[in-house]
């Protein structure tokens, strides 16, 4: 299955891809088309691994809160204050490099109370200061069970964020909250007595791996 937000440039360049293979039997070309087509298909390939989007089932248990996206879980810290959560927060910070799935997904059963949108730069996304600095999409919830924050954050390469959150509706886990074209960064805020389940370096599949629950 493919991300529908990848058609804007897998439909050109497969296109392409199609057009430069007919015209490279159907008639005498120079070495350099070949290159030219070559790489035209090199990208069409990459393009239609990058915006695969595997069907995901949630875990049965109700109560395990589920990782919002594909990638290495590259930070777990307290940030101090929250004012969404009004209180004391954790962040986990997972990094989405070009080969995961870039499709994002809802962590939890929950209300969307707010989302914003911030411009920024366009740091490396494993670099702490691209929390704060690049530009990304920050969704508010108030979940069954407690409150969090999702941040969608561009990358170096990333510089599209796509969020489809509408703010006084209702989600459900596992269900699609947006996606970021190319390497990126994905963060979850949560209450400082949120139980994590995963530990630094491993490895999330959204909608899938538990990172937790919250107390």
């Amino acid at each position: 299955m493919m991300a529908p937000e990848g058609r804007i440039i897998l439909v050109p360049l497969l296109l392409l891809a199609v057009l430069a293979g007919v015209g490279l039997l159907l008639a005498p070309h120079p070495p350099w088309l070949q290159v030219v087509a070559g790489s035209i298909w090199v990208l069409a390939g990459l393009s239609l691994v990058f915006f695969r989007d595997p069907v995901r089932v949630p875990p049965t248990d109700p109560h395990a809160f589920v990782s919002p996206a594909d990638g290495k879980v590259v930070a777990i810290q307290p940030i101090g204050y929250d004012e969404h959560l009004g209180g004391e927060a954790l962040q986990i910070a997972i990094f989405l490099s070009l080969f995961n799935v870039h499709a994002q997904r809802v962590p939890a059963d929950a209300w969307v109370d707010s989302t914003l949108y911030r411009p920024g730069r366009y740091l490396a996304a494993f670099k702490p200061r691209a929390s704060e600095e690049n530009e990304q999409a920050v969704t508010y919830f108030t979940g069954n069970e407690g409150k969090f924050t999702v941040k969608q954050i561009a990358g170096t390469i990333a510089r599209r964020v796509i969020c489809h959150m509408r703010p006084n509706s209702s989600v459900r886990r596992g269900d699609r909250l947006g996606f970021i074209r190319f390497g990126s960064r994905v963060e979850i805020i949560v209450p400082a007595d949120f139980r994590f389940q995963v530990k630094m370096g491993e490895r999330v599949k959204g909608a899938a791996t538990i990172i937790g629950y919250f107390a």
